[in-house]
């Protein structure tokens, strides 16, 4: 037991001391984006994958060892949005700020070549490609609770069915996406939930291979957790932003229109998606306002 607590304890200070680190090295001036602390590029020195799955798969026993210790060192990636958070200014009287928390799904909304993130906004991305709902839950607070928003958009699941950090069940994604309600709700804001994006293995490379194969496993993963969470904001009074509906084509596939690899949306697809949001945002809002 002992042993334990003193592992947690160095764990915990080698969080703080990553997160610390970023919040001294990155100035306000390079964040993404019109708003201050809209959202930060993934640093040019993150050579490995953010997420813990991917290590075994690099060549050399040395750079799966590094990139098991960069994933050790900050596993929630609080580090990410430190120094971006410092920069978000406090909210104006009347300005309807609002967080989305995610996944890269998120995360890549904010490149130009999406069509940028809701310009003009007071929007804060805090998606972080790779990522599960655990590690979102560990960075809750720090990533959306301390902005205030009105609102938080959550877009969470997908990298969790895919094993990004280890094997999980529904019960345990469910359970997180909960507790992430639970918080936002507890600290005054409106909670939006949205589906999982469909998938699809009709996208080739250039070598006439699926850019992406989803397993029967995923998919029918993805229609269950969606299913839950129609029934879950139904019953708690959230508000659930369905994506999948209208990006699915005829044949239950990502819309080949509105994704580059089968996985992820392209521009166009967060052309339809952002409307979307909009509305749910609209609708969460007023109904925090009735009950409050």
């Amino acid at each position: 037991m002992l042993r334990t607590l003193r592992l947690i304890a160095v764990l915990l200070a080698l969080v703080a001391d990553s997160s610390a680190r970023a919040q001294d090295a990155v100035p306000c001036t390079t964040s993404d984006g019109g708003y201050p602390g809209q959202h930060v590029s993934t640093p040019n020195d993150w050579i490995y994958p953010v997420w813990s799955a991917a290590c075994k798969s690099l060549p050399t026993p040395n750079a799966q060892l590094a990139c098991a210790t960069f994933n050790l060192e900050d596993w929630p990636r609080l580090s990410r949005y430190a120094a971006a958070n410092a920069c978000v200014p406090g909210a104006k009287a009347g300005e309807t700020r609002v967080v989305f928390m995610g996944d890269s799904i998120t995360d890549n909304w904010s490149s130009p070549r999406m069509g940028g993130f809701f310009p003009g906004k007071p929007y804060i991305n805090r998606g972080i490609s790779g990522q599960t709902t655990p590690q979102m839950l560990v960075r809750f607070r720090a990533d959306v609770i301390a902005h205030k928003p009105q609102a938080v958009v959550i877009l969470a699941g997908t990298n969790d069915i895919g094993g990004n950090t280890g094997p999980t069940t529904l019960q345990d994604i469910q359970n997180n996406l909960a507790s992430m309600a639970d918080l936002a709700r507890a600290n005054g804001i409106a909670v939006v939930l949205a589906s999982l994006l469909p998938v699809s293995g009709e996208i080739k490379g250039a070598d006439g291979k699926p850019l992406f194969s989803p397993s029967a496993r995923r998919v029918n993963m993805n229609s269950q957790l969606n299913a839950w969470l129609k029934d879950f904001t139904r019953a708690h009074k959230y508000v659930f932003l369905d994506y999948a509906h209208a990006l699915t084509d005829a044949q239950g596939n990502f819309d080949s229109r509105y994704t580059y690899d089968g996985l992820h949306p392209n521009a166009e697809g967060y052309a339809v998606m952002a409307p979307l949001a909009e509305q749910a945002i609209a609708v969460a809002i007023k109904s925090r306002k009735k009950m409050r």
